[in-house]
């Protein structure tokens, strides 16, 4: 059997979110009998996703000994670039990646995934992107709004701009746990009635989330339906200040913070809408995830996210910022269980089609050929 051809892929961290949780299900995936896959990353307590890709037979390296401790990183990444003697690098954040680029060793291939729009990366980390993006030989991006935002300064304008191939990534709608039996299981996990109805969020607690307004929307949802429980499952920088407001606000009956779980997938089918408020997306994997679980999802309309969900088709859309449009909308479908129900069996067909993992999996391992050759 030839060898199998090294490969590193590259993200900041591996803490519970978007990216990180693609990283985590594809890396395993990549076809074994040609690529050794290995994980790297940079932020040492952003580990949430490090025991899932260990079970999957993934080698996994963190590049820095203490969180507050950065200095020494570069140093180590190109260490570990020499020394494991990669052919490809695909990174999948744009600090990581940058410096990956200046240091690795004459001959690597790197490839990169973008998942965020270009407008929010500020300073340092911009800059050494765009200046270094040149030495990219395949991008992928994750929506087709990702994609539009890949744009240079004319500054930054040091070498051609790599091909970009949107790739749609997804999840594993096959075996999403849903249907009556999985709604039961995850209601009597969270000691939840069987006829409350129940509003989830899966985010992280920052300001692109905007978890403020989709509380300024649930204060009015429960004057029309009094008894809607709002699910908060994340954790971040904001969730003091959330926790806080929830208390001054009297919410506390209504607003439950979950934490941060490993057991989302088995907790959405509890849920009777999914609802995002983000002021800005790539292509958040937790609505994909609620839609192969046949919830009906309510977002604002940012970022790839109208790529996935039609208005009316397979689910609602709403300004980002507007919270009297997302209360609306959450109060209308919570009212009406013919349309959550068709709504919902809509963005499950959808995600089925469209954004299937495996196919993502199957289109990152065939990219990596061209970039073999010698």
């Amino acid at each position: 059997m030839p060898e199998r051809l090294r490969i590193l892929w590259l993200i900041k961290g591996l803490a519970r979110g978007g990216a990180e949780r693609l990283v985590s299900v594809m890396a395993p995936r990549i076809e074994r009998s040609r690529f050794d896959v290995e994980v790297a990353y940079l932020l040492p307590d952003a580990d949430a996703f490090v025991p899932e890709l260990l079970r999957g037979g993934v080698r996994v390296h963190c590049l820095q000994a203490a969180r507050n401790v950065e200095s020494g990183w570069p140093r180590r990444l190109r260490h570990l670039l020499q020394e494991g003697e990669y052919v490809v690098v695909h990174s999948h954040s744009p600090l990581v990646g940058s410096v990956a680029r200046l240091v690795a060793p004459r001959g690597t291939r790197h490839v990169y995934t973008e998942h965020n729009m270009w407008g929010v990366y500020r300073g340092p980390t911009f800059a050494l992107n765009a200046l270094t993006y040149h030495r990219n030989e395949a991008v992928f991006a994750v929506s087709d709004g990702v994609a539009a935002s890949l744009a240079r300064p004319r500054w930054a304008s040091i070498g051609p701009m790599p091909p970009v191939e949107v790739l749609l990534h997804g999840v594993d709608a096959e075996n999403a746990p849903r249907g009556p039996v999985a709604r039961r299981r995850a209601r009597e996990l969270l000691g939840i009635a069987p006829e409350t109805p129940v509003v989830g969020n899966v985010a992280n607690f920052s300001p692109k989330k905007d978890q403020h307004t989709l509380l300024d929307a649930f204060a009015q949802v429960r004057a029309a339906v009094p008894d809607a429980l709002l699910l908060l499952i994340g954790m971040g920088p904001l969730e003091a200040e959330l926790r806080a407001r929830v208390a001054s606000e009297d919410l506390d009956d209504c607003v439950r913070f979950l934490g941060s779980r490993d057991d989302v997938q088995e907790l959405l089918p509890a849920l009777d809408l999914f609802v995002l408020s983000s002021r800005f997306e790539g292509l958040p994997i937790s609505l994909l995830e609620a839609m192969a679980a046949e919830v009906c999802c309510v977002s604002t309309s940012v970022g790839g996210i109208p790529e996935a969900v039609r208005d009316g088709h397979e689910g609602r859309l709403v300004d980002p910022g507007n919270p009297s449009a997302l209360s609306d909308a959450l109060s209308d479908l919570l009212r009406d269980e013919g349309a959550r129900r068709r709504l919902a069996a809509s963005g499950r067909a959808r995600v089925s089609e469209a954004f299937s993992i495996q196919r993502a999996v199957r289109r990152v391992g065939t990219a990596y050929g061209p970039l073999l050759s010698p």
